[in-house]
């Protein structure tokens, strides 16, 4: 574990962002560096392909939304 320097204005972005998404504050950050790691390394993925394997290598079945 470790600090990490980051701007003002960017924390407050994590802040706002952590509130939203009912996490903490770290969590939140946590959670975009990690967004941002899998990004950069598989970048013709999209945001919910990134999120869908994650929960998949989680072993997190995720219900289908029901059809109309």
């Amino acid at each position: 574990m470790g600090i990490v320097k980051i701007d003002d204005a960017l924390h407050e972005e994590v802040r706002k962002a952590s509130t939203v998404m009912c996490r903490s504050i770290n969590a939140q950050a946590e959670f975009w560096m990690k967004i941002g790691m899998l990004a950069e390394a598989h970048p013709t993925l999209s945001f919910n392909e990134l999120v869908r394997r994650q929960l998949a290598a989680a072993q997190l079945r995720v219900p289908e939304p029901a059809l109309p």
